[in-house]
Parts: structure tokens; sequence; C-alpha cells
């Protein structure tokens, strides 16, 4: 198995990376949303904008 940032082996301590570079180089790709499937069902868009919008104006959910 390689490693999928840099593609050398992998290192049991980081599986399924090389390195802890690689770790956080990956995992700051999650984190800046570089990795994303892509939707053209603009349902999907609409219901996604509108579970947002009622999350941050529903406060009767807050403690």
């Amino acid at each position: 198995m390689t490693c999928p940032i840099c593609k050398k082996p992998t290192d049991p301590e980081y599986r399924p990376f090389c390195s802890r570079r690689c770790a956080d180089v990956d995992l700051g790709r999650w984190m800046t949303g570089s990795y994303a499937v892509p939707s053209d069902d603009p349902d999907d868009i609409e219901e996604a904008t509108e579970a947002a919008g009622a999350a941050t104006t529903d406060t009767s959910r807050l403690h």
C-alpha cells in the first residue's frame, strides 16, 4: 500500500500514510473542505441551505 498523499510506502504507525506530515496534510484537506462529493441535484442544495438556516435561527433548542 502506498501513501495517498505522496505515494511513498506506508508506515504502520501512520497507516494509511507514510508520515505524520502526510496525515496532517490529509486532515487539513478535510477541514478546509477540499474533499467533497459533488452534487448536481438542486434539491440537495436547497434542502441543505434551508436546514442550515433553520439550525441557526431556531433558538428554542438552546439550553
